[in-house]
């Protein structure tokens, strides 16, 4: 069983970082356009009704990595607390989220570089993006943990300039002109329904706070140490979201006025810094591109090595690298599914990751549910509210997040439920016998008794 076990060597830091390259924290720049038409404005009061939304989510993960600190995240979190069968359909939902994010990474970092250097095709950059990624995950997490923090000290330098520059050009009188101001959270004289309509779009720039739970079995103290993480990650996610987008408004104020709100925060970002900045910016939106590329396929590449050495999926999923100990199996499979980037469209690439996403959020808020105050019986006051009120109010939001997802999300992520509910039904022989599956203790797991 040695030869299946990850080398623990994560610490909180390194695990935030992961979080952080997976959420992409620059994206809120190239978000920012849209939002501001669906919300009226009102970007930063989105972003709050978001980060409000997720810390429920976030919570309830916390929560089951405390009694459950192994690799797999969401399946193995329902797989141990409602069912194996529910288990592995989660598992499959959460593999849609994870196959693709890398997928559309690749596009963009493809789109973007053929954009600036036009002689060079964009399968040359795809490419060449893809064999990087893969090597650094290949070699190991304390490689990635070196890049990751790079990416993000690049990415949280380039948002204290823009914020610098933001309030030197407010001050001097452009844009509101002063650096107190509600509205961007909320204007009294527009409807709360466009705080809404931006929060539902918005929700989605918190995926990758979940990514943190799938490195449990490399993580010291995982019992400790990934709850922290997870709560770590969508707080400061939220607060420099919310931060990028009080400036944003303050500088620019009228969001009708942009030339294309895809291209919002370009103009933002030239008006307050310059053609320099400008540049800087596609820069670091680069690198942001390859740390979410990076952090995606190492998780991605955690959960199918969590079901191959449960038995859920074929056993060559469930090998190490017998030096490295990461699963490289899974790392080269989703490379060779990510040269799919080389001909797919990245609307129908996205498409599918959503479905999968809330699939799994909704699971984990009901896994806490399940475990907690019917399995274990946490019913006092204290009990029901942190073990059924909280969980609960975190499903019914991601449901209704879920279900304000559009037709294209909605239908590939059926048909790809579908497909593993057919795969569910061959593995068990029509449910008469339960999938295979890893037996660990809930709470006693010899894997989480570290020093």
């Amino acid at each position: 069983m040695q030869q299946n076990q990850m080398k623990r060597s994560l610490t909180l830091i390194p695990v935030v970082l992961f979080g952080f390259s997976f959420m992409a924290l620059a994206t809120v720049f190239s978000t920012y356009g849209i939002a501001a038409e669906l919300s009226n404005g009102m970007v930063s009061g989105s972003y709050l009704l978001a980060l409000i939304v997720m810390l429920f989510t976030a919570y309830s993960y916390g929560q089951m990595a405390k009694v459950v600190p192994s690799a797999g995240s969401a399946y193995t979190y329902t797989q141990k607390s409602i069912s194996p069968h529910v288990g592995f359909m989660v598992g499959w939902a959460v593999l849609m989220d994870y196959l693709f994010i890398p997928m559309v990474n690749y596009l963009l970092f493809g789109i973007f570089f053929s954009a600036a250097f036009p002689a060079i095709p964009s399968y040359i950059w795809i490419l060449g993006m893809l064999l990087l990624v893969t090597l650094i995950n290949a070699r190991g997490i304390r490689l990635a943990t070196m890049a990751n923090a790079m990416i993000t000290i690049f990415s949280l330098l380039f948002i204290f300039i823009f914020i610098g520059f933001s309030v030197k050009e407010i001050v001097g009188g452009a844009g509101t002109g002063t650096l107190l101001n509600v509205k961007p959270f909320f204007n009294p004289d527009e409807s709360f329904s466009y705080i809404v309509a931006g929060a539902a779009l918005l929700c989605f720039s918190f995926l990758g706070f979940d990514s943190a739970t799938a490195f449990a079995e490399e993580t010291v103290n995982p019992k400790k140490t990934i709850p922290r993480a997870v709560m770590l990650i969508t707080l400061v996610g939220g607060a420099v979201f919310m931060t990028v987008s009080y400036f944003a408004y303050n500088v620019w104020p009228d969001h009708t006025t942009f030339t294309d709100p895809d291209s919002a925060s370009h103009e933002i970002i030239t008006f307050v810094g310059g053609k320099l900045m400008a540049t800087l910016f596609l820069a670091v939106y680069a690198v942001t591109v390859f740390g979410s590329a990076m952090s995606s396929q190492a998780s991605a590449s955690r959960v199918l090595f969590a079901m191959g050495r449960d038995g859920q999926l074929p056993s060559f999923f469930g090998k190490l690298h017998p030096k490295f100990k990461t699963p490289i199996n899974n790392i080269l499979l989703i490379s060779a599914i990510s040269l799919l980037s080389l001909v797919l469209s990245l609307t129908l690439v996205a498409s599918f990751i959503n479905f999968g996403a809330f699939i799994a959020f909704i699971s984990v808020n009901i896994a806490v549910i399940s475990y907690y105050f019917i399995k274990k019986k946490e019913r006092s006051f204290k009990g029901t509210i942190l073990y059924l009120i909280l969980p609960g109010i975190g499903a019914v939001l991601d449901i209704w997040l879920l279900l304000n997802l559009d037709i294209h999300s909605k239908v590939l992520g059926s048909i790809w439920f579908a497909l593993g509910f057919i795969y569910l039904l061959f593995l068990t022989k029509g449910f008469k016998q339960k999938p295979p599956e890893l037996h660990l203790s809930l709470e006693n797991d010899s894997q989480d008794r570290t020093a």
